[in-house]
């Protein structure tokens, strides 16, 4: 069986300045380095590299995820450093735009400057 290490996640952007002030200053990651080709940031428990493009197009879907709890405060806590969280429509949602699923799962996804689509959960176990 294979060794696997620390996960490494992959973004892209266009913008590389937005994305450098967006994932230090409103999520909290540290950069350890942005050269010609991509920035990387230190997450909790992982490396995210997030690539520069002349061109991109965001996944329709969720591309990176994080568990928090509670959800309504870290929830809370990007609003205040200037994340916008997304409604969709045909999902109920509460007034922090946090959704909870049947099973009592809940969600709330939000959108990094390049359009990707991110989120926080807090699972039942």
């Amino acid at each position: 069986m294979a060794d696997l290490k620390r996960m490494v996640g992959f973004l892209v952007t266009t913008r590389p300045d937005a994305a450098r002030r967006f994932y230090t200053e409103v999520l909290g990651f540290r950069l350890l380095s942005d050269d010609a080709h991509a920035l990387a940031f230190d997450t909790p428990g992982a490396l995210l590299r997030i690539g520069k493009a002349e061109h991109f197009q965001p996944s329709a879907g969720t591309v990176l995820g994080w568990e928090v709890d509670p959800i309504q405060s870290a929830v809370a806590d990007l609003t205040s450093k200037g994340a916008v969280f997304e409604r969709f429509p045909g999902m109920q949602a509460d007034t922090h735009a946090i959704f909870t699923f049947p099973n009592g799962d809940r969600v709330a996804w939000f959108k990094d400057p390049e359009g990707n689509l991110l989120s926080l959960s807090q699972h039942v176990v």
